[in-house]
């Protein structure tokens, strides 16, 4: 169990009240002080409080306290309160030993990562300990030390391997486990803050190794379509969720030359109109969008209606297909690309945007350059 010894402890989030939680940081570093305590007291500990990265007092139940002379490990249960968390629920381990000068080396054991690649904060081979969490862990561990003592402390998650896979790791090269994280020590419900830091990491990571244009998908469908239908690379593609808006300037702030979109015409349309945060809780616009573009086209009014009544962009598509209205599909995927580069066109450098749509029913609906040569242009 952990609580909040202050009274801003929750967030309200679309009406509701959500408890927020703590970061694998601020568990990892109450996991340390409490098995130093316990090591240098040679007493067991129940409880530990600590001061999360952002100043605010945290207390944490102790699942597991183990010790002897040499060292000593203690578990504590990481809560991400009412977020969506893969982590949430699972132990975050601390062994610390102490060492004979005052020098304290923190390092990663069984399930936590190791950084494989250039452009995340810490260096290839490191463990994935970020540098806030990292210097948290080291303040508190100095602080119970005092200045003349030493201490080696190892940070684990046993879950650590499993749980990485739900997460960003494997994009971003750190492998064998999770990453402890935090900025503030807290994790705030419903926070996308966090999300759209790993995609800006994932870019980095293509810009450091030297790529100038990059594939922007949705999410997995998208990620699929393009690789499986479209012969696109994989090492290219970068998941851009509904940020749309946000990932577009992090590719001009990060200096890539070139985009490519794929996604569902559901997902896109919106874009289409200017919409660029693509969540259904920001906009939900498709049906408007394409019964716009259609009446300019000169579609009568009885499919206009037909249309606007349509629940998904599948069974606006059969309509669309069965009146004859396909170059609909081109007149979207146009304005797709060019809201795209206009939403970032007030800054330099100049980034070139290009897009697909399709359907998994009907496959590409339609593209801003020819199809058979979407592969040659981005290998």
């Amino acid at each position: 169990m952990t609580s909040f010894m202050a009274d801003d402890d929750f967030v309200f989030y679309n009406g509701r009240k959500l408890r927020k939680g703590f970061t694998t940081g601020t568990t990892a570093t109450a996991a340390s002080v409490a098995a130093l305590t316990a090591l240098l007291k040679q007493e067991e500990q129940a409880a530990v409080s600590v001061q999360t990265a952002n100043g605010q007092t945290a207390t944490f139940t102790i699942e597991k306290c183990d010790f002897d002379k040499n060292k000593a490990a203690v578990a504590i249960k990481k809560d991400g309160g009412d977020d969506q968390d893969a982590t949430d629920g699972m132990l975050i381990y601390s062994t610390v030993s102490l060492r004979s000068d005052n020098e304290i080396h923190l390092d990663g054991g069984q399930g936590i990562g190791r950084v494989t690649q250039e452009g995340l904060p810490n260096k290839p081979g490191m463990p994935a300990i970020n540098p806030t969490p990292r210097k948290m862990i080291k303040q508190s561990v100095r602080k119970v030390l005092g200045p003349d003592r030493g201490a080696n402390v190892i940070i684990s998650a046993p879950e650590g391997e499993r749980v990485a896979k739900l997460t960003y790791n494997p994009k971003l090269g750190i492998v064998g486990g999770i990453s402890i994280l935090g900025t503030s020590g807290i994790v705030t419900p419903m926070s996308e803050d966090s999300w759209k830091a790993s995609i800006s990491i994932e870019m980095n990571i293509h810009k450091k190794r030297g790529d100038t244009d990059i594939i922007l998908t949705p999410g997995d469908a998208g990620e699929a379509f393009a690789k499986e239908k479209l012969g696109l690379p994989a090492e290219k593609i970068v998941q851009m969720s509904n940020f749309v808006g946000y990932v577009l300037k992090e590719t001009q702030r990060i200096g890539f030359k070139r985009v490519l979109i794929v996604g569902d015409l559901g997902k896109l349309i919106k874009v289409s109109g200017g919409i660029f945060s693509t969540h259904s809780k920001d906009a939900d616009a498709r049906a408007e969008i394409m019964v716009a573009n259609l009446a300019l086209l000169g579609a009568p009014t009885e499919m206009l209606k037909k249309v606007y009544k349509c629940l998904t962009t599948i069974s606006m598509l059969k309509v669309v297909e069965d009146e004859g209205y396909q170059q609909v599909l081109q007149v979207i995927v146009d304005k797709i690309k060019e809201r795209s580069e206009k939403y970032i066109a007030h800054r330099d450098p100049h980034v070139n945007i290009d897009a697909v749509i399709y359907s998994n029913t009907s496959g590409v609906l339609g593209s801003t350059i020819p199809v058979d040569e979407i592969g040659a242009r981005w290998k």
